[in-house]
């Protein structure tokens, strides 16, 4: 990873939090802590960030209170060639007027380039989604009400007297932090909230996650495997997962990455 997007990274997660650790950026980036404390040095230095014992610290703290996960400019570029594959596959299920729903995560993001063309009735809690929607797409675009977060570039309410229960979708496509035999996982009760008020308006569930996510766990369970009618996800899957998914009764597509995405990958990220 080169220097200038380690760094993107890291002052993305310290304005998320007030103190983050240099392990918990080596983990982030992949990097070696010598190389994140030459960073975060470097960093303190141009008045990014403040350097402290153990770690960085945000110059003006946040003040909102921050979901746990990833930052979404933190996660968009990870995998993003199998994400956009993936993408394509999900908007393959999509037809001219359907009504559909899409929620917030860096996978049902990449969906937004092979939407442009289609005119849709696209609920979305997703403010990036739904940003890029108004202004590169044809389709009608409805948000619920709430609070947007803004590292996760979601919208979301800890109430239920917003628009969300007023509308009914064919399908929903959603990400997830993790996937196993207990089903698909998250990392904050709002946002498992938000997105089992969304499942319910919809009559099939289509789960986007990458390979890599079948390997990952959480202890926020958002809902069993069986509630999802379709996995999509790319030709990086075991067997074993693949099996998991299919003893679940549940559609497996496999989308498989072409040259096009990885080209497009190395170029986002040089």
């Amino acid at each position: 990873m080169h220097e200038r997007e380690r760094q993107r990274i890291i002052l993305s997660a310290v304005q998320e939090k007030p103190f983050i650790t240099i392990q918990d950026i080596a983990e982030l980036t992949e990097a070696s802590e010598a190389t994140i404390r030459r960073d975060i040095a470097s960093m303190h230095v141009q008045g990014k960030l403040r350097r402290v014992r153990g770690g960085a610290e945000a110059i003006h703290p946040p003040q909102q209170t921050a979901l746990a996960g990833r930052p979404f400019r933190v996660s968009e570029a990870e995998n993003i060639d199998k994400k956009r594959a993936i993408a394509r596959e999900a908007v393959n299920l999509c037809n001219e007027g359907d009504a559909i729903i899409l929620n917030g995560g860096t996978t049902t993001f990449q969906m937004v380039h092979y939407l442009a063309a289609r005119r849709l009735q696209i609920m979305t809690n997703s403010f990036a989604i739904a940003e890029h929607l108004v202004k590169n797409s044809k389709s009608t675009v409805i948000i619920p009400g709430g609070m947007i977060y803004r590292e996760q570039s979601m919208i979301l309410s800890p109430f239920d007297n917003d628009v969300t229960r007023n509308f009914y979708g064919k399908r929903m496509f959603m990400g997830a932090v993790g996937v196993g035999p207990f089903g698909a996982m998250e990392s904050d009760p709002l946002i498992i909230q938000g997105e089992q008020k969304l499942i319910n308006q919809a009559d099939e569930l289509v789960l986007l996650v990458d390979s890599t996510k079948f390997a990952r766990r959480s202890s926020l369970i958002l809902c069993p495997l069986q509630r999802v009618a379709t996995v999509i996800t790319d030709d990086g899957i075991s067997d074993a997962d693949r099996k998991m998914v299919e003893d679940a009764g549940v559609e497996l597509i496999i989308a498989k990455v072409n040259a096009q995405d990885k080209s497009r990958d190395s170029a986002s990220i040089a």
